[in-house]
């Protein structure tokens, strides 16, 4: 099970971590990758067939501003593309969110939330739960865990 992380610039570093973290924390290897569809096409094409050859089975694609990357990886393969919004300008990530979720079709692209990407992850994660067992048994633990947190923490309210 494998998952890739790109993403159009350093500066996007400390949003996708939280995706790195959901991943080890899930014990699902993922490559990352800084890319843009714009500066260096010929490099994401290029990384797109790699990664199709070396089997992974889910992308995660982050951007801000007008955010053509999860669109234009989509576009470009048939691994399942995750597109993770970055506010990065002026319109608080809006801009970004907008244009993953307007994709036209045939060209289809998942979508969190703004800076979202520990839900990016676990996205991912249930996607390919579908094929590995031992992946779908963590998310089902984590899953009573969060549940059993809520309740002691939330048990006795007082105001």
């Amino acid at each position: 099970m494998k998952v890739a992380i790109i993403f159009g610039s350093q500066s996007d570093k400390p949003i996708v971590r939280k995706a790195a973290e959901v991943f080890k924390e899930m014990g699902v290897d993922f490559s990352a990758h800084v890319l843009s569809a714009h500066r260096v096409p010929e490099l994401l094409s290029e990384t797109l067939k790699r990664l199709e050859a070396e089997g992974t089975e889910v992308i995660i694609a982050a951007a801000g501003l007008a955010a053509h990357l999860p669109g234009v990886i989509a576009s470009q393969t048939l691994i399942p593309v995750i597109g993770l919004p970055i506010n990065s300008g002026g319109l608080g990530g809006l801009d970004a969110l907008l244009s993953i979720v307007q994709m036209p079709k045939p060209i289809p692209v998942a979508a969190v939330g703004v800076d979202n990407a520990a839900n990016a992850a676990q996205l991912a994660c249930q996607i390919l739960a579908l094929k590995y067992p031992e992946l779908r048994e963590k998310l089902v633990s984590a899953k009573i865990k969060m549940k059993a947190d809520f309740e002691k923490e939330n048990k006795e309210v007082q105001l």
